[in-house]
């Protein structure tokens, strides 16, 4: 007996569930992959990827681990920024995180435990903290979590989901519709505002854009955001893997 493709796809997300608890399915699995150009001013420019593996077990849990690693530069001066996330994708919290960024002006590291039980968190620098939430995320874990979120029209959402108390709240509110050109395709669009707190990176209130595919995989398109010693640094979708029909471009 054949089965429609489109049904095939659904049974192939059904088995992971929102953090909500709901029966949504994640828009995102094991072995999705996403390529990007980056630009960062005249002359800057460089490649990102964003993907999933897993799964990895971490103190029992099954985990997704998700992965970006973007690196740039012009002439000699060169940055890089890896980071990896370790996420139960039944409850879309963190369970550990990671962070390596180089560039010419020095270099910092993370590197962070989690303990949802009692909303702790331990650094291996020795620095630990208390979560507002008992699913707590990093920066890089709210990029995917922002993907199962349905966001208000007219509204806007106001998070404490941060592991870092002083990075809370995020405040993200829906831009609309639109549609966005890239190398991959031309992609009809959920335009997305994050009002980020990160002194270290924005010293003070950040923002930051995000374009995010208007089909079931909701992919991020296009990243946007300015940063004072960056600049305004744009992350455009080259390639997404795998290639289903139903998130393709137009």
């Amino acid at each position: 007996m054949q089965m429609n493709p489109n049904a095939l796809l659904l049974l192939a997300l059904l088995p992971l569930v929102m953090a909500s608890g709901s029966t949504s399915s994640l828009p995102f699995a094991v072995g999705e992959r996403l390529s990007y150009a980056v630009h960062a001013g005249p002359g800057m420019n460089g490649r990102g990827e964003m993907w999933i593996a897993g799964p990895v077990d971490v103190r029992g849990t099954a985990t997704m681990v998700l992965h970006s690693d973007i690196t740039g530069g012009f002439g000699p001066f060169r940055v890089s920024d890896k980071t990896t996330s370790w996420i139960d994708p039944d409850r879309m919290m963190t369970l550990r995180f990671t962070k390596s960024e180089r560039n010419p002006l020095g270099r910092h590291e993370e590197d962070v435990e989690f303990d949802p039980a009692s909303q702790g968190w331990r650094a291996a620098d020795g620095r630990t903290g208390a979560s507002p939430s008992d699913q707590p995320l990093d920066e890089l874990s709210f990029i995917y979590a922002l993907r199962t979120l349905r966001i208000p029209e007219d509204g806007a959402l106001v998070l404490n989901r941060h592991f870092d108390t002083e990075r809370n709240p995020t405040v993200v509110r829906s831009l609309g519709r639109s549609s966005v050109t890239t190398p991959a395709g031309t992609f009809q669009v959920r335009d997305i505002e994050m009002r980020v707190r990160d002194a270290r990176r924005y010293r003070g209130e950040g923002v930051i854009r995000i374009s995010l595919s208007d089909d079931m995989c909701r992919r991020p398109v296009r990243i946007e955001s300015t940063m004072p010693k960056a600049g305004t640094v744009v992350l455009t979708l080259t390639a997404a893997e795998p290639v289903l029909s139903a998130c393709s471009a137009r």
